[in-house]
């Protein structure tokens, strides 16, 4: 089964006040960290679309088997970011049967997790599986080809959890509680890095 992989980092990180992407978690910064987990699980097709801080981002990822896309747009929003990828999946001319939508700001993920969401698509229940933490249903999430006209009429500032709340019934949720951990801000980062350190 052909899985096209989106990475969305084209954030400007502005409520850090520094580059999430650059963040160390595991002695690598948090983008390094999220492309490898995203080659791990789906090594082909893999698409890391940038914006913000574009140089600085291309060179800790720049020794890793994917595409850079710089995405011009990215002050749009999220959904700019989606359709650059997307597009540009397509128009490679990879037969594609699904794609995978991942941010870079999630520090839980885990090859594991997108193991478990790409098992479950290939039992062709449902078009879509998302990621289920927070009482809601968001990503990583796993598009069928059937869903790319969807995805790429999404508007600039719309994410992709706007499709999986639009089609309920066609939504298979697997369980990702950890999820809910995500770097907005100076005191997410600290926080997470100390508990991580009293884990040990």
């Amino acid at each position: 089964m052909n899985i096209g992989t989106i990475v969305l980092a084209a954030g400007s990180s502005s409520r850090m006040g520094r580059s999430k992407q650059l963040l160390e978690i595991d002695g690598e910064p948090l983008l390094c960290r999220c492309v490898k987990i995203a080659l791990a699980a789906t090594p082909e097709n893999v698409v890391v679309i940038l914006g913000a801080n574009e140089k600085p981002h291309r060179e800790v990822i720049s020794q890793l088997p994917v595409d850079i896309i710089n995405n011009h747009y990215w002050k749009t929003g999220m959904g700019s970011s989606i359709k650059t990828g997307l597009n540009y999946l397509i128009q490679s001319g990879v037969e594609l049967d699904a794609v995978l939508i991942l941010v870079c700001d999630q520090p839980a993920l885990t090859v594991e997790h997108i193991q478990k969401m790409t098992k479950k698509f290939q039992e062709k229940e449902k078009a879509i599986v998302a990621s289920r933490y927070a009482n809601s249903n968001g990503v990583p999430v796993l598009f069928a080809r059937s869903f790319f006209s969807n995805l790429l009429l999404l508007s600039d500032d719309q994410g992709a959890k706007k499709i999986v709340q639009q089609f309920p019934d066609q939504v298979a949720a697997i369980d990702f509680p950890k999820g809910a951990v995500d770097l907005d801000t100076e005191e997410d980062y600290q926080n997470y890095v100390n508990k991580k350190a009293t884990q040990k």
